[in-house]
């Protein structure tokens, strides 16, 4: 039992921190989402701005779950989470390392996140 306490606290604080990156990448692409697509090395266009934006309203709603679950969902729920984000980060690590242009310092690091975070969760998801 006690085993199960801890692994569920360095879920829900894998949570936080990832509700906080997520957050920060929302409050990002919402206000400057061309300085976004330049740090990925993505070309400049409108429709690419707009479609910044809506990831960034998406990544709200998600950064607002995350914390919420991190804070006040039951062990079950955090646990749940935690398997849906290592799928999501994993995959963005992917997703973000084949961008249809040259990966940039920016597309690496981000990806770098992704796979770190992914990492954090498999880790919590098999401890003894």
């Amino acid at each position: 039992m006690e085993k199960q306490l801890k692994k569920t606290k360095i879920q829900r604080g894998v949570l936080l921190a990832g509700s906080t990156v997520f957050g920060f990448s929302a409050v990002l692409l919402l206000a400057a989402p061309r300085f976004f697509d330049d740090l990925l090395g993505l070309p400049a266009s409108a429709p690419l701005e707009w479609s910044m934006r809506m990831i960034g309203i998406t990544l709200v709603a998600l950064a607002g779950n995350m914390f919420s679950v991190s804070r006040f969902g039951t062990d079950r729920s955090v646990n749940f989470s935690a398997i849906v984000m290592l799928v999501a980060a994993t995959s963005l690590g992917v997703l973000t390392l084949a961008l249809p242009a040259s990966l940039t310092w920016f597309a690496w690091a981000y990806a770098g996140v992704g796979f770190t975070f992914a990492i954090a969760y498999f880790s919590t998801l098999f401890m003894d």
